[in-house]
């Protein structure tokens, strides 16, 4: 099968299953509307505060978004393993790097362009309410944190596609990582300092602040996630040669 038609039959795997094509567009619908509600409700308020750093705090939502991400990868990858359908697609697609290779190519762009719409949207909705204090585009930082924010977001959904062909579970992906993103991460952050930042979200956020503190600069930190997505989908890889189907 040409590589043209095992992106287009992985395109449609991604669109025609509910609860993939859910996750992918609940990252823009969920943080657009968590950032509205947020920003028109509390956003001047908190705004004030002299401890405020109004750049991280226009991508907020994204805390929330980065959930519908890890969820997307995960159950992009489980559709797979569910009905016998990893057979089916081995028997279209019998190089199993290839078959991967698209999958995952797949999960990452479409992550990615939704996660740009996504970062640059909740950005721009959010200072619509801010008033005095809202910030523009041009601003130091803020460009980078808008691009930066997409990757990142990207990168989540990449790095949960690849536990997921390790563990061949989203619901064991999703247990383990959503837990770990809301709360595990940032009791280790207030025990182990900065090393805490080499954490995958911890690292990943970085980029939007518009001037990280600690061991690892904005574009570092958002390598140390990469670092973390690229050992996940090489993991997951070498369980797809592996295992049988």
């Amino acid at each position: 099968m040409p590589a043209t038609a095992v992106l287009h039959s992985e395109w449609i795997k991604i669109r025609s299953v509910r609860s993939v094509f859910g996750s992918l567009a609940a990252i823009l619908l969920v943080t657009l509307a968590i950032t509205v509600l947020t920003a028109a409700t509390v956003g001047q308020a908190e705004a004030d505060d002299a401890d405020a750093e109004l750049l991280f705090a226009a991508f907020y939502a994204l805390n929330f978004g980065q959930i519908a991400a890890i969820s997307f990868g995960a159950t992009a990858v489980s559709a797979e393993y569910a009905n016998g359908a990893l057979r089916m697609s081995l028997a279209a697609v019998p190089d199993r790097t290839r078959f991967f290779a698209a999958k995952v190519s797949l999960i990452g762009a479409a992550g990615l362009a939704v996660g740009l719409v996504t970062s640059f949207g909740t950005f721009l909705a959010g200072q619509l309410f801010m008033g005095e204090y809202a910030i523009e585009l041009g601003e130091p930082g803020a460009l980078r944190a808008a691009f930066g924010g997409g990757v990142y977001l990207a990168l989540m959904a990449l790095f949960a596609a690849g536990l997921t062909f390790l563990l061949r579970s989203a619901v064991a992906v999703l247990s383990m990582l959503i837990p770990f993103i809301l709360i595990f991460s940032f009791v280790v952050g207030d025990v182990a300092g900065s090393a805490a930042d080499y954490l995958p979200d911890r690292a990943g956020q970085l980029i939007l602040h518009q001037h990280a503190e600690g061991s690892l600069g904005p574009w570092a930190g958002l390598a140390v996630t990469a670092a973390w997505a690229t050992t996940a989908l090489l993991a997951g890889w070498w369980a797809l040669k592996r295992r049988d189907a």
